[in-house]
């Protein structure tokens, strides 16, 4: 059996080394731009994360090439580019039988889709599927345990997948139907991973990083039940569970965005910075429109999208949040 991971970026990097053992045959795909010389000549790189895959692994730009004879194809790119390749593999002659499983996190501006909806669009005859929970790659590729949702409309396909890709020791799925929820729980995470980032660099406190964490929550299930998801979902890993993860490591981009903006540094220039996508970027803005599109109120989102996209200052962003007026706790409201 083959599988075939689309981007070479850290997660895909590090889904590649994880899964290696779990397939006959495994192909990488990336843009020729994006593949290094080293990678391709020694299968090994020390940016974006440092990896050394297995002989076996076959690295190419030719998507045609990759996606041949695969039966499980992982998109591990930005949500920018799914679109793009989606297309690219209707042209590269994609088979209706390949699943599709995206482990990207976030949504596509401006129409504020879904990764299951544009797949929909663009390759409506090929099941899809979303990966989603706290799987940092830096400590996936130590070997560090964890546990995350593969989500699929059809269970049969979801309870398939999970144990096709489950790998022993290091990584536990547990299968689930509502893809709505594992979607969105992994996207709109980010905005409060970027806000928690902001309290540790302003020395703020641990009250206020738990004040931080579930009031951001309330705001991730209003919008997530409003779309459809199952509120259960969002307790589960690739709500609260990822959530979790990305708001107390330094691992997460969205966390070091956060904290770069909390010592009072600019959004181009922290992006050069890190030199990778950070998805919680243009998720605060899909947030803010959503909001307003759904009529529900999402404070905090609303604040981190000033922090990311004005001049707003530290101390402003806090004020702005400590003195709202003053209401009832109902974290289950899903409108104003």
């Amino acid at each position: 059996m083959k599988l075939t991971i689309l981007g070479a970026g850290s997660w895909g990097l590090g889904l590649t080394w994880l899964l290696t053992n779990n397939f006959e045959e495994i192909s990488l795909w990336s843009r020729e731009e994006d593949l290094s010389e080293e990678l391709v000549n020694t299968k090994s790189v020390k940016f974006p994360v440092e990896v050394q895959l297995d002989d076996k692994v076959q690295i190419t730009s030719d998507p045609e090439e990759a996606i041949k004879d695969a039966e499980l194809i992982i998109l591990a790119i930005t949500t920018s580019a799914v679109r793009p390749v989606c297309r690219r593999l209707k042209q590269s002659n994609i088979k209706d039988n390949q699943i599709l499983i995206n482990v990207s996190k976030g949504l596509e501006l401006p129409g504020l889709y879904r990764m299951s909806e544009v797949a929909a669009q663009e390759l409506p005859n090929n099941r899809f599927a979303v990966l989603s929970g706290p799987t940092l790659s830096g400590e996936v590729l130590k070997g560090l345990p964890t546990a995350a949702s593969i989500a699929c409309e059809d269970m049969g396909t979801a309870n398939y997948l999970r144990e096709k890709l489950s790998v022993p020791d290091r990584l536990r799925l547990y299968s689930n139907t509502d893809v709505i929820g594992v979607e969105l729980g992994g996207s709109l995470k980010n905005v409060v991973a970027i806000a928690s980032g902001f309290i540790e660099a302003m020395g703020l406190g641990d009250n206020a990083r738990g004040a931080l964490l579930t009031r951001g929550l309330a705001e991730i299930v209003r919008l997530s039940v409003a779309m459809g998801a199952n509120p259960s979902t969002i307790y589960g890993l690739s709500g609260v569970g990822d959530l979790f993860a990305t708001c107390s490591s330094p691992l997460s981009r969205n966390y070091k965005v956060g904290y770069m903006l909390g010592q009072g540094k600019k959004l181009d220039n922290i992006l050069q910075e890190i030199g990778t996508v950070a998805e919680g970027v243009k998720t605060s803005k899909a947030v803010l429109e959503l909001s307003k599109r759904l009529n529900i109120e999402t404070p905090l989102s609303a604040v981190i999208y000033e922090a990311v996209y004005t001049d707003i200052s530290p101390k402003e962003i806090v004020a702005k949040l400590m003195n709202r007026k003053l209401k009832p706790e109902d974290s289950y409201k899903l409108a104003k």
